[in-house]
């Protein structure tokens, strides 16, 4: 998928070279704004960017039987963590603040503590975020557009 990436890159470039500094931050921000809006549905739907579901959460040992508990990162998606940053340069999706220690260790499958004086726990890999080849689409369909303005 690396390779993908630096074809839509170098594609990109002549066409948004073309566009003034201002044009090019306002196509950041509609690409950071989608692209947002595509991982929050990816963590909503619990799968990783290559389409296979996230790993499911260990069974408690001293929770209720039938509790029916929500999904996993329910907050961790929303605008209030995920954020987006915009320049002429570039457009950025990150998680902001501690959310993003939490993120970074679900992301990669950490070890980290359950509570503060907590047992370390290893955590399965979930891939929060990440470039499908649906975003990858999107990006492009959004260049065009914006170029075709």
């Amino acid at each position: 998928m690396a390779g993908d990436i630096r074809e839509l890159d170098a594609w990109a470039v002549g066409l948004l070279n073309s566009l003034s500094p201002s044009g090019r931050r306002v196509l950041a921000r509609q690409i950071a704004g989608e692209l947002r809006r595509e991982q929050q549905a990816r963590i909503s739907a619990q799968t990783n960017p290559d389409g296979t579901p996230y790993e499911p959460r260990k069974p408690q040992m001293r929770g209720k039987a039938g509790r029916i508990r929500r999904k996993m990162f329910s907050k961790l998606r929303t605008t209030r963590y995920l954020k987006i940053d915009a320049t002429a340069d570039s457009a950025v999706v990150a998680f902001t603040g501690q959310v993003q220690r939490i993120a970074r260790v679900h992301h990669f499958g950490l070890r980290d503590r359950v509570e503060r004086n907590g047992p370390t726990v290893k955590y399965e890999a979930r891939e929060l975020l990440g470039i499908t080849d649906r975003d990858q689409e999107t990006v492009a369909d959004l260049i065009i557009k914006h170029v075709a303005r």
